[in-house]
């Protein structure tokens, strides 16, 4: 049984159809990205998953479980969590009350500082600034913020959409060795990026979207090497 299957899946906004019979999976322990160019359809699909947008027809299950018809607040306690595009910290807030609001939902709160110490292991910076007003963090600080309040959820599955934008390339790497790091430590992801050749780099598998249709999918290193691919998107 996968961790995440998405079946037959239609979304509309208004008259425009959005999303075309989309249907994949993620197993647990995998990275699986989703590639394609702006407005292809992949933002749209992490919110679907999430409720966060009216799915017309098609199934989403997790862990089994049917969730199309969920409340999206409820996701989060099942293990889904999302870090989502333009980072949408709480900017008033200091870094720790917004790694204190990704924990919000947890029933466990004995293990929050312990919890707490394994994102400043992956994010020293933001133990740094734990007492920093989040909306004066740089860019990838954000991002790294961002990351990690969805990481004091406990997912069992953390869906990244865009975690490259609007950085430098020296932060890039950095979030991806981050990402791998999450992955090793037994977080599955789904990954949503613009940057497809980060994206191919650390997913296990792909699916590359165009105007809402999956058209191709397979081993991410294999597509990496696909000319169609390398022609399309990765500048090669």
């Amino acid at each position: 049984m996968a961790m995440l299957e998405v079946m037959g899946l239609n979304v509309y906004y208004g008259a425009i159809h959005a999303l075309h019979d989309v249907s994949f999976q993620v197993e647990q322990g995998e990275i699986v990205t989703l590639i394609g160019a702006n407005g292809a359809g992949k933002t749209s699909i992490l919110h679907a998953i999430s409720r966060l947008i009216p799915v017309k027809s098609g199934e989403i299950a997790f862990s089994g479980q049917p969730i199309q018809g969920a409340d999206a607040h409820r996701l989060v306690g099942m293990g889904l969590a999302q870090v989502p595009e333009g980072r949408r910290i709480f900017s008033q807030m200091s870094v720790l009350e917004n790694l204190e609001m990704g924990a919000f939902t947890r029933r466990d709160k004995g293990e929050l500082q312990s919890d707490l110490e394994m994102v400043f292991g992956h994010f020293p910076r933001l133990k740094e600034r734990v007492r920093q007003i989040a909306g004066t963090l740089s860019g990838g600080e954000q991002q790294m913020l961002a990351t990690a309040r969805a990481l004091m959820a406990h997912p069992t599955l953390l869906m990244m959409d865009e975690p490259s934008m609007g950085l430098s390339p020296i932060l890039v790497e950095e979030i991806f060795e981050i990402i791998r790091d999450i992955n090793r430590e037994g977080t599955t992801i789904l990954l949503v990026e613009q940057n497809a050749h980060m994206a191919l780099s650390v997913a296990n598998r792909a699916y590359v979207l165009e105007t809402g249709s999956i058209v191709m999918e397979g081993e991410a290193a294999a597509l990496m090497d696909n000319d169609q691919v390398k022609n399309a998107y990765l500048g090669t």
